[in-house]
This record gives C-alpha cells, structure tokens and sequence, in this order.
C-alpha cells in the first residue's frame, strides 16, 4: 500500500516538474554565453532524471 503510494506521489511530481523543465528548456533554447548552455545542460539532465522515475513508477524500470 506505501509503495503504491510512494510511486503515484512520484509519478506525479516528476511529470510536473517535467514538464516545467521542458517548457524552461524550450524558452532557453535560443540563447546563448557559457553561463546558458551549463543551464540548458542542468535543465536536460533534470528532465532525463524525470523520464527515469515516471518509468520506474509505472514499473518499467526497477523490480516494480
């Protein structure tokens, strides 16, 4: 039952934060210097770290 829990709490923060990251990621595209493209590679990792735990929530990854 916590389990369950504990994987639904976490498949639906990572898909709003996701998603934030996403859309932060698509506005900071076009921009450029040293100091945005270290955000932009921050922000994609941030929204890979995400994909990783909705697939573990739904059990694709991990025991499930």
């Amino acid at each position: 039952m916590a389990a369950t829990l504990e994987k639904g709490i976490a498949l639906i923060l990572a898909l709003i934060v996701g998603g934030t990251t996403s859309i932060q990621l698509y506005r900071d595209w076009p921009s450029t210097g040293l100091d945005n493209q270290v955000t932009k590679v921050l922000l994609a990792l941030m929204a890979l770290g995400c994909i990783l735990v909705v697939l573990a929530a739904v059990g694709v990854l991990g025991s499930g």
